[in-house]
């Protein structure tokens, strides 16, 4: 006897996908896919709510999927799909949650279930990564008060439930860089960031090890810090679609033959790609890192010297060599990171530079094979570049420098940081040559103005030169500890040198006083990007953003009328020496000619710098000064200083960032003296 088949019953399942504001609109009409627990597979379309079903299935869990592929309307994602080198696997899904937004705003997901949910739906939490196949190239997932049930790829769903899925948005952070031409505040404080990274996690298994030293112990491993450093420093960002944010590439020996760990040493990891650390100044080392990446507006290039000055001055090479790639001259050991970090940057523009503009920056060391990578690249590559280099030391002749003048180039260099003024023809010349007609000593003008030496530099020939403009910040110390700071473009060695000149002055201030030559008895110390260049980069950002928005000039009068009574002091103690030079006796001509050659010169020098103080004082700084590009974004830039100024430490009230009390000095000038 037969018993009869038991039908198997058939139940609707629905689903429906949401964004974090609770709208089903951003994914209405993507097709889905679901499978059944027999393997057979259903198609549809999300309706106008984002939601969708399968009227008769075989009853049991589902499996919802989202394959279709983005159709390449929009350039940003044809040319991420398209590229040669690590094309993106981005669907359809993909770009409708890149356009969405946090609820939150800092990217957490909802704590609590969502009020306008039905009680009795399925409700969980998930990222576009949930329910695609290709997911390398996406986030790492976040946590989550109601995960879903995974079946890889795809989500499963309860049989004849209506289950609710959160999609969080696809956004990034990502820093704020102007890419016009002139400068901006903005930039000068933000590639001091960049330029302060020195190793980056991956966020791979695969990616190579880091060895750490005793001395790397002092790093956080991304930031190279000081052991006393104290405050923390964030940068400007924008919030972008995850597509446009700074990319790090995926990492899928699947996918991509250039992972294949059977490659052996030439396989790719992201560190590969993105980050070298094997960078020679010369026979030893590593000296030099370099850290590059890109979206579709911009390239980053970060470069970092790691040797400490001793090194340097005993192992590299210091010979002059000729720039291959040009004109000119340039510094060997220098000249020998370049070429390598060139090399890597190469390959990696290869892969993905489309045009955009080149950002470049560099700390001390770095900042010089910065230099002289900019112009190889300008060069070599024909692409706009713009460079940022901080307290960078000279790295080339007159010949180069004069070359290169078309690269746009901020030189920022702090007042009390003596690396800058190296190499030099003062490193040669012993301590005993500088006698009592050279080095000179003001009185009457304040701490930062007091020390002068005569023939650090040559008046004609000297072999090393800067490029760029300068960006010099001289603190401006009031009494009673008010303190200030101008941002200025000097002429004078007496402010230029102010650290090496010190150094010398201490030197011959020695009991008993020690003779030899210059580079063995003046200690270079190093400036932490994190306790000097930063906050000074800081304070120029908040001090421009407060004159911008007061429609005020970025030097005050009190500054000037400081400033200047200190130049015009240092200029008739400067006259006084001359004349005193001209009247010496008991030296040869030779050396009297000399000294009055080089006095009459910062002469010069200390008139024309007066000349740039007075430009400050009637400068009004424009929104595109402070931000760039961004003057152009309203909205953007008001959300990124919102989010910025939220840390306490980006807004805190510090006087280096503030113009000085408005009051007139006990011993001010005359607006007589002014105006004369």
């Amino acid at each position: 006897m037969f018993k009869p088949l038991r039908t198997r019953p058939y139940l609707d399942t629905r689903f429906q996908l949401l964004d974090e504001h609770g709208a089903g609109a951003p994914y209405a009409g993507l097709v889905y896919e679901l499978v059944d627990r027999e393997g057979q597979v259903h198609h549809g379309y999300l309706d106008g709510t984002g939601a969708g079903k399968v009227g008769r299935h075989i009853a049991g869990p589902v499996t919802v999927l989202f394959r279709q592929a983005h159709d390449r309307s929009r350039a940003v994602y044809s040319r991420l799909m398209d590229r040669k080198h690590y094309p993106h696997r981005i669907t359809e899904l993909q770009v409708r949650a890149e356009q969405t937004r946090w609820l939150d705003t800092v990217g957490k997901r909802t704590p609590v279930r969502p009020v306008h949910i039905d009680n009795d739906a399925d409700y969980f939490q998930v990222e576009v990564r949930h329910l695609v196949e290709h997911v390398s190239h996406l986030p790492p997932l976040v946590d989550s008060p109601y995960p879903p049930a995974c079946s890889a790829p795809g989500i499963t769903l309860a049989s004849g439930r209506y289950t609710v899925l959160e999609v969080r948005p696809l956004r990034a952070l990502c820093p704020l860089l102007s890419t016009d031409p002139q400068f901006c505040a903005l930039n000068l404080y933000q590639l001091a960031l960049m330029a302060t990274l020195s190793d980056c996690p991956f966020g791979h298994s695969r990616g190579r090890p880091r060895a750490r030293s005793v001395s790397e112990e002092l790093s956080m491993g991304d930031w190279q810090v000081s052991p006393g450093q104290a405050k923390s420093w964030y940068p400007l960002y924008e919030d972008v679609a995850y597509s446009s944010r700074l990319e790090i590439v995926p990492f899928d020996p699947v996918l991509y033959p250039a992972n294949d760990p059977h490659s052996g040493s030439a396989q790719e990891t992201p560190a590969t790609v993105h980050f070298r650390d094997d960078i020679h100044l010369g026979r030893e080392g590593p000296d030099v890192q370099t850290f590059v990446t890109h979206n579709h507006e911009v390239m980053v290039i970060a470069v970092r010297g790691t040797c400490s000055w001793t090194d340097f001055l005993r192992d590299v090479d210091a010979r002059q060599v000729p720039f291959v790639e040009g004109r000119g001259n340039v510094h060997c050991g220098f000249y020998t990171a370049a070429r390598q970090a060139c090399t890597f940057v190469e390959a990696y523009m290869d892969k993905f530079h489309a045009g955009q503009p080149v950002l470049i920056c560099g700390h001390s060391l770095g900042g010089a094979v910065a230099l002289v990578l900019a112009q190889m690249l300008r060069l070599r590559r024909s692409c706009e570049v713009q460079l940022y280099t901080y307290g960078a030391p000279r790295a080339a002749d007159a010949t180069f420098v004069s070359a290169a003048q078309g690269l746009l180039h901020q030189r920022m260099v702090n007042h009390n940081d003596a690396i800058p003024s190296v190499p030099g023809s003062w490193m040669s010349t012993r301590l005993s040559a500088y006698g009592a007609g050279a080095l000179m000593t003001f009185t009457s003008v304040p701490e930062g103005f007091g020390v002068f030496v005569a023939g650090l530099n040559h008046l004609l020939g000297e072999p090393y030169q800067h490029h760029g403009t300068l960006r010099h910040f001289m603190p401006v110390e009031f009494a009673q500890g008010q303190v200030s700071h101008v941002l200025w473009e000097p002429l004078s060695d007496t402010v230029t040198q102010h650290a090496l000149s010190l150094a010398v002055l201490e030197q011959k201030s020695a009991v008993p006083e020690p003779d030899g030559p210059l580079e063995q008895l003046v200690e270079i110390g190093q400036q932490f990007m994190v306790d000097s260049y930063i906050p000074s980069c800081w304070a120029v950002l908040r001090r421009s953003q407060q004159a911008q928005q007061a429609r005020c000039s970025l030097v005050t009068e009190r500054e000037v009328l400081f400033v200047d009574q200190a130049l015009e002091h240092q200029a008739q103690q400067l006259r006084l020496k001359y004349r005193e030079e001209m009247a010496r006796t008991g030296s040869s001509f030779e050396v009297q000619v000399q000294t009055m050659n080089l006095l009459m010169r910062e002469m010069g020098n200390v008139h024309q710098t007066r000349k740039q103080l007075y430009k400050l004082r009637f400068k009004v700084p424009s929104q595109a000064d402070v931000f760039g590009c961004f003057a152009l974004h309203p909205e953007a830039l008001a959300q990124s200083l919102v989010r910025w100024e939220a840390h306490s430490e980006s807004s805190r009230i510090d006087q280096l960032a503030m113009a000085p009390v408005d009051e007139l000095l006990e011993d001010s000038l005359s607006w007589g003296h002014m105006l004369a």
